[in-house]
């Protein structure tokens, strides 16, 4: 019989029993935990993917344009310039054109396709024209392939730069079916093969390149899809560690959950990184396309869309600029690939393997060609918009800046300049071009250096403007039409002013005394002493407020060293002032954006012209006629050598104490503009305004074009013969004359009696 177990004994077996049976539970626990808290990250993750994932997935920066090229019979533009634009959008030379972007020249007719774009006023679609030129412009404009008469073709406009986010990261966004099929079996025959059969993560791609990876003992293969290469870079950083590995193989296979495979490569297709340009990310295949190339993607050679899949591998390694050789291999082992898969013929293949890599430098239409202009644009729009609109809703600005004209600005600065660095190593220029009729900038200079992105010395660079004042101190007189016109007599004797127990005494330029002038004479030579006689007979009070009519800001002190330029402008402030005169007596509101679209193209705001007449019509006409004689006769003479006569160029030097400033500010039937030079620490550099700005100016206006004046007379003006040496109405025995216009209702200026005493004219003649 078996011994009885003791009481105690029964006990500890049943509870040795019961702690058996539930001895498992903690590491259920610990499983079922661990499973919520994995469940729960992968629902983070998830959460994460459909967040930045859905809607607006990239902050999109403000793209920013030139004026759009429009050509019609009659415009003002040569071969040469148009050859010139043509090469800055980056339209291809071919010997018939017969896609957009490409055009054929043959001496002056050109033949091209020109590109859709969309503009504020609707979509322009691309079209075929053939423009032929004459050496006034463009004679004639026909569609090419009907061979009808076109009355305006519109080329899509030059992309200047961009505003970007603090990222500074940059992309053109495209849509699938806008990507070459080419580039796309491309991509996924060197990239990932099987991206349509599997789900975001590839096993047999993770084992083989493990395999290689061991075998060479360094990573020279990776397994990582095209939906990892995208969570990669869209969600995580380049972190190298497992466990980003992880978090990019999980995200990868709720991306693919999530969103079709069309939305995922559409997706890569645009965030992938390509190339660095400065602080500038370039990522996407659209932005790549123009970054490297200079044209949109579906111009692209076969062997142009090849390299920019061969650099995806590693845009640094593979930075086509730096190492074109190392480039130029992978290239060619991508079209070894594309032949060998039947993408393209081994014909297609021969003929993209013997091409060069074809890169085309940005210099002609980036924001490092016009950074200074590109400037005034961001201020202008932080008057109007947030900074988070700006680089953020992928707006397009339109502006108002003329390829042209900053062009010629730029080389004339630098041919100038150039010449006087070993002398002057610090000189530096400024310039500002503007619409005379509309106000808006046309081209802007902010240093000598066309891609100069330093200070703004066009915006920001305050100097003396010595004789570039004179016109108001001469306005301010003759709208006291009583009192003053252009024949009035002023006195250029020697001056001494005392104020406040300081004696002044200022000095013509000459160190010559000239008596008695015309007034018109006074301000076309730049007399200092006569003009300062006229200013103390007006006033510092009247000739200020004059000046703050012209758009002048900046504080004017009331002392009798105003009248020759004592006060401190940019040659922004000076082209405000200047346009009043430019303009027949109106105030325009200087513009550098004509319109602006969102992201769906639609107008947002557009910038209305704003008009008021601040001269009257008959001083406007006066103080006009006596700037053009400072070209006709005075200090900016020597342009009479470089235009003709009838194109009434006018405008004004100004050059400062010690020459330390040259100024020219001239304009003519069309445009105005203001150029300075000097030196940044305000050094003596030895250049009149005649010298230096004026030179700047005359090969800006050659370069550009020159349109002649053709001013609205007012009918109460008339026009009289006066005697230059006495200011008096000529008679017939006057020898020295000139004719000025006067208002008829103001007084007018005696006889000169040229004739008493002496035959007159008619008998003289018939003498000799």
């Amino acid at each position: 019989m078996p011994p009885k177990k003791s009481p105690n004994r029964r006990k500890r077996s049943k509870k040795n029993s019961r702690n058996r049976k539930t001895s498992g539970f903690p590491w259920i626990k610990l499983l079922l935990g661990s499973l919520v808290i994995a469940t729960a990250y992968v629902a983070f993750l998830d959460f994460q993917v459909y967040r930045q994932f859905e809607g607006k997935r990239w902050s999109l920066p403000a793209r920013v344009y030139a004026r759009p090229l429009e050509l019609y019979v009659g415009v003002k533009l040569t071969p040469e310039q148009f050859a010139d634009e043509l090469k800055a959008l980056g339209y291809r030379a071919t010997s018939v054109a017969r896609r957009p972007g490409e055009v054929s020249r043959s001496g002056n007719r050109f033949q091209l396709i020109s590109r859709p774009f969309q503009f504020w006023d609707g979509n322009e679609p691309s079209r075929a024209v053939r423009a032929s030129f004459s050496s006034d412009g463009i004679q004639r404009l026909q569609d090419d392939s009907s061979g009808a008469e076109l009355a305006l073709a519109r080329l899509d406009p030059l992309e200047i730069g961009s505003i970007h986010t603090a990222r500074q990261e940059d992309r053109m966004l495209l849509q699938i079916d806008e990507v070459p099929e080419i580039l796309i079996q491309a991509l996924m025959t060197i990239e990932d093969r099987n991206f349509y059969d599997h789900y975001g993560v590839s096993p047999r791609a993770i084992a083989r390149a493990f395999w290689v990876n061991m075998r060479s003992g360094e990573r020279v293969q990776g397994g990582s899809t095209l939906t990892q290469q995208l969570v990669k870079n869209f969600f995580l950083t380049n972190q190298r560690s497992y466990w980003r590995k992880f978090n990019e193989a999980i995200m990868s296979l709720l991306l693919e959950r999530r969103y079709d495979k069309d939305e995922i490569l559409e997706a890569y297709l645009n965030e992938i990184y390509l190339a660095q340009d400065g602080q500038r990310a370039i990522h996407g295949f659209g932005l790549g396309s123009r970054f490297f190339f200079q044209r949109p993607l579906d111009e692209l050679s076969t062997a142009q869309l090849a390299m920019l899949v061969a650099i995806v591998k590693g845009p640094s390694y593979y930075d086509p600029r730096r190492h074109p050789e190392r480039v130029l291999d992978r290239r060619n082992l991508v079209l070894q690939v594309m032949k060998d898969q039947d993408i393209i013929s081994a014909e297609e293949y021969r003929r993209a393997r013997g091409e060069s890599l074809g890169l085309v430098r940005a210099a002609s239409g980036t924001s490092k060609s016009f950074p200074a202009f590109l400037d005034l644009v961001r201020r202008q729009l932080r008057r109007d918009y947030n900074d988070s609109d700006l680089v953020s809703d992928g707006l397009s600005i339109f502006t108002t800046l003329d390829p042209q004209v900053q062009w010629a600005l730029q080389r004339s600065l630098d041919q100038q300049i150039a010449p006087l660095l070993e002398k002057h190593p610090d000189l530096q220029g400024a310039g500002v071009v503007t619409h005379s009729s509309n106000g808006e900038v046309l081209a802007l200079a902010g240093g000598r250096q066309a891609g100069f992105a330093g200070f703004n010395r066009a915006l920001d660079a305050r100097r003396h403007i010595g004789s570039l004042v004179k016109p108001a101190i001469y306005l301010t007189a003759l709208e006291q039409l009583e009192d003053y016109n252009l024949a009035t007599l002023v006195d250029d004797e020697a001056l001494q002013f005392e104020q406040a127990g300081n004696l002044w005494e200022p000095q013509n330029y000459d160190k010559v005394s000239h008596g008695q002038v015309l007034l018109y004479q006074a301000l076309a030579h730049s007399y200092n002493v006569a003009t300062a006689r006229l200013g103390l007979e007006l006033g510092a009070q009247q000739v200020i407020a004059t000046l703050r009519r012209l758009s002048v800001e900046e504080p004017l002190n009331p002392y009798p060293s105003l009248f020759l330029g004592a006060t401190d402008l940019s040659p922004l402030d000076v082209t405000r002032m200047y346009l009043n005169f430019a303009s027949g007596g109106y105030q325009i509101p200087l513009r550098s954006i004509r319109e602006v679209l969102d992201a769906e193209g639609q107008p947002l705001q557009r910038y209305a012209l704003s008009v008021t007449r601040v001269i009257d019509a008959e001083p406007a006409f006066l103080i006009n006629r006596a700037l053009q004689t400072v070209v006709e006769e005075g200090t900016a003479s020597a342009l009479n050598r470089r235009f003709p006569a009838r194109m009434g160029l006018a405008g004004k030097t100004g050059t400062t104490n010690d020459l330390r400033d040259s100024w020219y500010a001239g304009y003519d039937g069309e445009k105005l503009g203001v150029i300075w030079m000097g030196r940044d620490d305000n050094k003596p550099m030895g250049l009149t305004g005649a010298a230096g700005a004026m030179q700047v100016w005359a090969n800006l206006y050659a370069s550009a074009g020159v349109a002649g004046q053709q001013v609205l007379e007012p009918e109460s003006i008339k026009w009289y013969q006066v005697d230059r040496s006495s200011g008096g109405l000529a008679d017939n025995g006057c020898a020295d004359v000139i004719q000025l216009p006067f208002i008829e209702t103001a007084p007018k200026p005696p006889r000169a009696g040229c004739a008493q005493g002496r035959p007159l004219r008619w008998l003289q003649d018939l003498i000799r």
